[in-house]
């Protein structure tokens, strides 16, 4: 397939910078990525996907969750036309920022059940602890039995299994062996292997520690030597510290067996591209932004076109470095918004009322990246979005 095409844009509009001034910002290109996978893929690729709030529902939304479940659903029909994996019910979905577990189950039963109706779509979910207040936690048995609790509700539904990491684990933990405790009991009665998150406290600060440290190379060394006892029962383990050095460390320690999915949403694109002795595979929530520009990219790494990776990649990895910066817990109100910019949504409203986490400035930014990284599918649509938003916040573009 040729290299998607860049048309010239002739569309403008007024965007807010640093000082309190506005500028002129007239838009670069678009690039037309197929709307499903042309070829196959040789890594596997799962996009973290975000739920689509229903705005319209009689709800208090800081208190209550409601989700538009047939715009959810289509938005992970786009993501499977594309070749790439769900992720479901993670942290990108609002988990523990909104979502609460009620609604994450239902999350997981439809998706699952969407996935199957397909003939088999790739979908992994979120299993954890959130159920378990923190402070109602009172020992690792109560750790391992909300595990239990959960991930029985997610194979019941037909699911495999992301485990997550635990605030409750977190919090009654006190040295690496609770740590050692928990995911062998757990992991000894998966119906079939799953996918380990390593969650940096960056993403959620509830997590500091995790592993029984705050020392990440004595954190490694326990994650590494639980996943590898396990190996059997773990398909892969996906870091979020966004360190590309640690990922590539704790890649070549990993059993053959195991997997390592990349989290890094800074550095993806080397990550994913690899080195001589090995590669990651992909479990991001920026593939929930840039699914189409990320299917394409991998699609031309299968076949042997390490530059046309690159190329239609490299681009994207700017804007993911701005919708992910600190606090980078609030990285979900970018990734919203970009499904509201192409169309996947029609409004810019989150679950918790999340859409607030981030500045007019921040959102203007994001525009410009997604702009010159050619991941505006329809530029005319974005534009009028843009300045929908703009307005509301008080400047007519």
């Amino acid at each position: 397939m040729n290299k998607p095409v860049m048309p010239v844009s002739s569309l403008s509009l007024k965007l807010p910078t640093a000082g309190g001034k506005v500028e002129t910002y007239r838009l670069a290109a678009s690039r037309n990525f197929p709307a499903k996978l042309d070829g196959t893929l040789n890594r596997v690729a799962f996009s973290a996907a975000h739920v689509v709030s229903n705005p319209l529902a009689d709800v208090d939304p800081w208190l209550t969750a409601a989700v538009d479940w047939d715009k959810t659903i289509a938005f992970r029909e786009h993501v499977w036309d594309l070749g790439l994996g769900v992720a479901e019910a993670m942290d990108t979905a609002q988990r523990g920022m909104g979502l609460d577990w009620p609604t994450s189950l239902e999350l997981v039963q439809r998706s699952v059940a969407a996935a199957k109706a397909r003939g088999g779509a790739l979908v992994f979910s979120g299993a954890g602890t959130d159920h378990l207040a923190v402070e109602d936690a009172r020992n690792i048995d109560d750790v391992i039995r909300a595990y239990e609790e959960q991930i029985a509700a997610i194979e019941k539904a037909g699911g495999r299994i992301i485990l997550m990491a635990s605030r409750a684990l977190a919090k009654i933990a006190r040295s690496p062996d609770d740590y050692a405790k928990v995911y062998g009991r757990v992991l000894s009665q998966v119906a079939e292997p799953v996918i380990i998150h390593w969650l940096g406290d960056m993403f959620d600060p509830a997590l500091a520690g995790y592993w029984g440290t705050a020392d990440l190379n004595m954190a490694m060394d326990t994650a590494v030597a639980i996943i590898n006892a396990h190996a059997g029962k773990v398909d892969g383990v996906k870091i979020s510290l966004l360190d590309k050095q640690r990922e590539i460390d704790m890649r070549r320690r990993l059993a053959k067996s195991v997997k390592m999915y990349t989290g890094d949403d800074f550095n993806y694109a080397e990550l994913i591209a690899g080195d001589e002795q090995g590669y990651s595979h992909a479990l991001l929530g920026i593939f929930d932004a840039i699914a189409p520009a990320a299917s394409y990219a991998l699609s031309r790494l299968a076949a042997s076109d390490t530059q046309g990776f690159h190329d239609v990649l490299g681009p994207t990895v700017p804007l993911s470095r701005h919708i992910f910066k600190a606090p980078t817990r609030f990285y979900k109100t970018g990734i919203v918004f970009m499904a509201y910019l192409n169309g996947h949504q029609d409004h810019f409203t989150m679950v918790g009322g999340q859409e607030s986490t981030r500045s007019t400035l921040h959102l203007a930014e994001l525009f410009r990246l997604a702009d010159q990284a050619g991941l505006l599918a329809n530029p005319e649509l974005a534009t009028r979005r843009m300045k929908a938003v703009l307005a509301l916040r008080g400047l007519e573009a």
